[in-house]
């Protein structure tokens, strides 16, 4: 793209201004509570332009309850579900118990330390060990079904609708793991991306994401989370994940497929956007060297 980079791997390396221009920030899991916001906070501490959301929406978006209220206030179709932060009581009465209960921590990525339980014993002792582990705990029914990825970038400053895709599991009652979701075991766990394009579901999804994705904007590129019962026909609303993984092989990499973009070819538009969209370039720059 022409332009001159320098890797940096330490949260210290912007403590003082780096002396560029423009921060690609792709460490956001960083091993602590909401780390996702750091990079961002930094930046903006040093006025320095970054790829991706202000860092308040960042944390927004990390914290998966306060992201199922926005979605409950836009008229999102949702499960019930229960916060219980570290420090503060773990009530049965807080639970909307079903027969079978999910558990994880509210600020997990993929699936990390996601857990099940079919009682209210089960579910609290997962809760106390999220707690343990230094996490606030989301609990909420487990949904049969198969994951809808929406996927979004910005085109012209606005973000528009990428390819959709559902992640189709050959049995959906099982409870994707952090190893299958991150590609770390040969087990796959049954289930295949496809794309999903049938139209009556693509322009009622697409409506719901473009409602949650109101919330966010701007954001750079993100990906938006539905559950699927094909049987039922019924839709739930999930979560957001905003600067989510751009590794070839996940949405992402399937989204530039979908285009028929090399993965250069994406990654180039995600960041041309965003230092358009902050001043870093105009519609004159040419980055090609």
């Amino acid at each position: 793209m022409g332009i001159r980079l320098s890797l940096a791997d330490s949260y210290e390396t912007l403590f003082d201004h780096p002396g560029c221009d423009f921060v690609f920030p792709l460490l956001n899991r960083g091993g602590f509570l909401n780390s996702e916001m750091l990079l961002p906070l930094l930046c903006t501490r040093l006025d320095i332009p970054f790829l991706g959301a202000s860092p308040i929406l960042r944390g927004l978006s990390d914290d998966k309850h306060l992201t199922k209220l926005e979605g409950k206030a836009r008229g999102l179709p949702m499960a019930p579900w229960a916060i219980y932060r570290r420090g503060a009581a773990v009530l049965e009465a807080d639970c909307p118990m079903a027969e079978r209960m999910v558990i994880k921590p509210n600020a997990s990525s993929a699936s990390w330390g996601v857990r099940d339980a079919s009682e209210w014993r089960g579910v609290a002792q997962a809760v106390s060990d999220i707690h343990d582990e230094g996490h606030d705990a989301i609990v909420e029914p487990f949904l049969d079904g198969h994951d809808i990825e929406v996927p979004m970038l910005l085109s012209g400053g606005e973000p528009v609708l990428c390819p959709i895709f559902m992640n189709q599991q050959s049995d959906p009652a099982r409870l994707r793991t952090y190893a299958e979701k991150r590609a770390l075991t040969d087990d796959s766990g049954g289930y295949e991306m496809v794309l999903f394009d049938d139209p009556e579901w693509i322009t009622r999804i697409g409506h719901l994401t473009r409602q949650m994705a109101k919330v966010f904007h701007p954001f750079d590129y993100g990906r938006f989370e539905f559950r699927i019962n094909l049987d039922s026909g019924e839709l739930i609303f999930l979560e957001t994940n905003l600067n989510c993984n751009l590794w070839s092989q996940k949405t992402f990499g399937w989204v530039s497929k979908e285009l028929g973009w090399t993965h250069a070819e994406l990654i180039e538009t995600i960041l041309t956007e965003s230092m358009r969209r902050q001043g870093v370039i105009d519609e004159r720059t040419t980055l090609a060297a």
